[in-house]
């Protein structure tokens, strides 16, 4: 197998995913290492130091199943609400391999905390608004959109200068509905606004910013919450729904627009980690 093979679409690419450590993240990585692309992977829970509510999972982790998914994972701890760490990141990443051809966001720590049915706070998720701490707002706004934007600004003027790149934002969309939580649904209009708004600017220098929107997905949190039964895919299936946009030459099309994992499935031909293709998550009243 070569390294410009069908299997390798993205070899010789350079993609950067932030909040990799776990989750969606995690699953993006290791699909855009299946690609073969080098997959700088970030995070703040580090074999060395602290991890988020303890958990297990580490960013390292995740840069050693890139490698073993066939491609080249480079680990590097962040804080994504950090604006110095970012452009310490960026600037590193840059000096290191000279592009980002594709950055992921996909930190959200709007759920740390959580145990499947309260907060540290006390409040339940879908609580009525009235009913809920308002620095809940404030955690969801700073590990949301304040952290996509700092990514994206970072990242820009070098993918300006280089005439081309693509920006994903993992959100979720909100055309459909209130997505049953005041602080989530605030937090997700936010992300995808500030995507469409990222597009429009970027669009003049060939640069492709959108959001995607996955289904009820298994990661890590959810399977421990003892919610598994109630998902719809692996994160995997967005990691592949994100190597295809990647690898697609005419991906300016989708800019701005919050693109459905199950919709990419069908119009780029992958599946999910079993070989299928689950249909569009839809949140019921």
């Amino acid at each position: 197998m070569t390294d410009d093979s069908p299997q390798k679409p993205l070899a010789g690419k350079v993609c950067l995913v932030a909040g990799a450590s776990r989750g969606l993240g995690r699953g993006i990585a290791r699909a855009l290492g299946q690609a073969g692309a080098t997959v700088i992977v970030t995070g703040r829970s580090s074999e060395a130091g602290p991890r988020t509510d303890q958990r297990s999972e580490t960013f390292e982790d995740t840069a050693r199943e890139v490698e073993a998914s066939g491609g080249r994972g480079e680990p590097y701890r962040c804080d994504h609400t950090n604006e110095r760490e970012v452009d310490q990141l960026v600037a590193w990443s840059l000096r290191r391999f000279g592009r980002l051809d594709c950055v992921v966001d996909a930190v959200w720590g709007g759920n740390e905390g959580y145990d499947g049915e309260r907060y540290p706070d006390g409040s339940a998720f879908g609580a009525p608004f009235w009913r809920r701490p308002v620095a809940r707002l404030g955690e969801s706004f700073e590990s949301g959109v304040y952290a996509q934007l700092l990514l994206a600004r970072a990242v820009a003027p070098a993918m300006v200068q280089m005439r081309q790149g693509l920006i994903v934002t993992v959100s979720f969309d909100t055309a459909g509905g209130y997505l049953g939580d005041v602080f989530y649904d605030l937090s997700k209009t936010a992300m995808n606004r500030l995507t469409l708004a990222m597009a429009q600017e970027l669009k003049p220098y060939g640069v492709t910013a959108l959001a995607l929107s996955p289904g009820h997905v298994l990661t890590e949190r959810v399977r421990d919450a003892g919610m598994a039964a109630e998902t719809t895919e692996t994160p995997l299936y967005a990691g592949r729904a994100v190597a295809a946009l990647a690898a697609d030459p005419d991906i300016a099309r989708h800019a701005g627009q919050v693109l459905h994992v199950a919709d990419l499935a069908r119009a780029y031909g992958f599946t999910d980690a079993d070989g299928s293709q689950p249909d569009r998550f839809i949140l019921q009243d």
